[in-house]
């Protein structure tokens, strides 16, 4: 059964969330970005966090039923003022349009609000991180815990290649032992099985 104070404990988490993003609406103003109405935040896994570690995500208004600009924060991260900056890292990409991906919209809007490059995987500025101590004088720290394990990526399947063109595909142990490697398309030859590998 859920406790009172763990309802209250996520409510505050997320209403610190929310003034975080209302605090961000203000500085992008302020350097003449619009965020757009439509943003809601989470702590929850990016998709793409078991395959390569990502610790925040956007999805865009096309992918949310209610049209809102979909933001998630990684559950692992602790440090309040890494949050804030995955956070605004994601903001750019409701502002400029998840499909501009980290090209030159994207980097004239991150690099406006105090983030530096790589572009990728932007972190704060000395001007960002400035106004962050501020921002959590008002606010107070992140109010929450977090998780120590992330959820693993199992087997993507084991990697054949051609030997002759360098065809990729990846198949299943089960089809292997019982009907062997695929035949490439383009050389028609069996391909080679590679090492087995773990995400």
């Amino acid at each position: 059964m859920t406790t009172f104070k763990q309802r209250a404990d996520s409510m505050q988490r997320q209403q610190w969330l929310e003034q975080c993003v209302a605090a961000l609406r203000d500085k992008f103003a302020a350097n003449n970005y619009a965020v757009p109405e439509h943003v809601r935040v989470s702590i929850g896994w990016p998709k793409r966090s078991a395959s390569c570690g990502a610790i925040g995500e956007c999805w865009s208004t096309a992918a949310s039923s209610d049209h809102h600009n979909e933001l998630f924060i990684s559950p692992e991260l602790t440090d309040g003022a890494v949050i804030v900056s995955v956070l605004a890292h994601e903001v750019v990409h409701a502002t400029v349009g998840v499909d501009a991906g980290h090209g030159k919209a994207f980097r004239h809007c991150a690099l406006a609000i105090g983030l530096q490059g790589p572009m990728r995987s932007t972190s704060a500025g000395p001007e960002f991180t400035a106004w962050t101590t501020a921002l959590f004088e008002r606010i107070g720290p992140y109010p929450a815990g977090y998780l120590t394990d992330r959820p693993k990526q199992g087997t993507r399947g084991i990697k054949c290649e051609c030997a002759v063109c360098g065809y990729l595909a990846r198949i299943s142990r089960k089809w292997l032992d019982s009907v062997g490697p695929p035949i490439c398309p383009v050389d028609a030859v069996p391909f080679t099985v590679q090492q087995e590998e773990q995400a």
